[in-house]
C-alpha cells in the first residue's frame, strides 16, 4: 500500500510542473422552444380528443363532420374558461343549526365521531369525573359507561362539522338521530 503511494507520488511529480489543471465545465443548454404557460391545458385537450375519437360506435372509422365540429367546440370552450390560480381569503362562518336541521354532513354520528366522544368520555370517567347516569351492573370499565351515555344522549358534548372553505356547524349531541 505504500508503495503504491509512493509510485503514485513519482508519476505526479514527474508529470510536466509547467501545465496548470483546467477545470472543464459543461456550457448551459440552451432551450430554443420557449416554455407553453399552457401545456397542461394542451396536453389534457389532446388527450380528450384521443378519448373521444376512440368512444364512437365504430372505432375503425373516423368522427363526421357533425361529431367534429361538436368536439372542436367543446375543445374551444374547454380553452376559454377562466383559470383561477389564486383563491381569495374567505372569513370562517358559523352555519346556524335551524330546527335541529344538520346541514353539514349525515344525519347521524359518524363512526369517527362517536369513537372520538365514547374516548374522551372514557378518559374522563377513568380520571374520576362524575358519570351522567346510573352505572349499570354489566359496566366493567369506563368505556362501557361512555357508551351507555352516548346511547342515551346525556352528554354534553356538541359536534363541529367544517367544511373545507372554512364554515363550519356546530351540532349539539340532541340533534343526531
Amino acid at each position: 500500500m505504500i508503495r503504491l503511494y509512493k509510485d503514485s507520488r513519482e508519476f505526479l511529480y514527474l508529470s510536466n510542473p509547467t501545465e496548470e489543471p483546467q477545470l472543464v465545465t459543461p456550457e448551459p443548454e440552451v432551450l430554443e422552444n420557449e416554455v407553453d404557460p399552457n401545456l397542461g391545458l394542451s396536453k389534457a385537450l389532446d388527450t380528450y380528443r384521443k378519448l373521444i375519437e376512440k368512444n364512437t360506435d365504430n372505432p375503425t372509422e373516423p368522427l363526421t363532420d357533425k361529431e367534429q365540429a361538436k368536439l372542436e367546440n367543446r375543445i374551444k370552450e374547454i380553452e376559454e374558461r377562466e383559470v383561477v390560480e389564486k383563491i381569495e381569503e374567505h372569513e370562517a362562518v358559523e352555519i346556524p343549526c335551524e330546527k335541529g336541521k344538520i346541514t353539514i354532513g349525515p344525519p347521524t354520528l359518524t363512526r369517527f365521531e362517536q369513537a372520538r366522544i365514547m374516548g374522551a368520555r372514557a378518559l374522563q370517567l377513568s380520571l374520576g369525573a362524575p358519570p351522567f347516569i346510573t352505572i349499570p351492573k354489566d359496566a366493567r370499565i369506563s368505556l362501557d359507561i361512555s357508551m351507555e351515555e352516548l346511547e342515551k344522549k346525556v352528554i354534553p358534548i356538541t359536534i363541529r362539522r367544517v367544511l373545507p372553505n372554512g364554515d363550519y356547524q356546530n351540532i349539539p349531541i340532541d340533534y343526531f338521530l
